[in-house]
């Protein structure tokens, strides 16, 4: 009988693309795809950011790297991001759609700013950069794409109306896409993580707010952003040819807890 794994997970000749990857769960998923063989491409804002990631992220390996100074709500930018990671590497085999942002403003406080800038950022920007990826990978009939969802897509907090529903919106989308692009070989997932200890939930929540969310998992801990890179994987790889439309929770077991 022929073995099954020691290729499942091989991203040897493979592309990645990671938006958001300079820091936290983008460059810890960037640094797994590159350990498993990928080349890679991220993107960010802010260039001295990605200099320092390429660096971690290819540390030790021989893969190629590019990054890209790109802001994700500006579509005219998503659309040349995709242009110059196809010019520069020659195919993206895999898009990780995890740029994003959370601004809590309760519904009394909301913008129309503030709401249609993360709508922009975590929904819009995904979907056109998917749609302009997703030509290529049909001609070679493979493909991987992976948007990264949330628990609060499946759940929420007060004033976080926005984050919620473009992460829900992504759950939806996931699976309409499947079903469109099965047949031409090409898996569409979500990943949901739930509390990983990245600048964003560092920034926004006090001490004993992020107490809570560590009491709030099965685990009792925060998540650390290098426990989302073999999830990804999964889903990156032939390791999960068979799934599909589907969003698998990373969460420590925080969804399970409900008193």
């Amino acid at each position: 009988m022929n073995r099954v794994l020691p290729t499942a997970f091989d991203l040897t000749g493979r592309v990645a693309l990671v938006t958001g990857g300079s820091k936290g769960l983008g460059k810890a998923m960037a640094r797994g795809f590159a350990e498993a063989g990928a080349d890679v491409v991220i993107c960010s804002r802010h260039q001295n950011e990605l200099d320092a990631a390429i660096a971690e992220i290819t540390e030790g390996l021989s893969v190629r790297a590019r990054a890209f100074v790109v802001d994700m709500c500006d579509r005219r930018q998503v659309e040349k991001l995709a242009a110059d990671a196809l010019a520069e590497m020659g195919r993206v085999d895999i898009l990780v759609n995890n740029a994003g942002s959370n601004v809590p403003q309760s519904l009394a406080e909301m913008t129309e700013e503030g709401w249609d800038r993360i709508i922009e950022l975590n929904l819009t920007s995904c979907i056109f950069l998917t749609k302009a990826l997703v030509p290529q990978m049909i001609e070679r009939s493979w493909g991987r794409v992976i948007h990264i969802a949330s628990i609060m897509g499946l759940g929420s907090k007060e004033a976080r109306h926005s984050y919620s529903a473009t992460k829900a919106a992504l759950i939806g989308e996931a699976r309409s896409a499947a079903l469109e692009l099965g047949p031409h070989g090409i898996t569409v997932n979500c990943l949901a993580p739930g509390p990983f200890l990245t600048d964003l939930p560092g920034t926004l929540l006090s001490d004993e707010e992020k107490q809570v969310f560590s009491d709030r998992t099965a685990l009792g801990r925060w998540g650390d952003p290098r426990e989302l890179a073999g999830p990804a994987l999964l889903l990156a790889s032939d390791a999960g040819s068979y799934i599909t439309g589907e969003t698998l929770v990373v969460d420590g077991g925080a969804v399970c807890k409900l008193f």
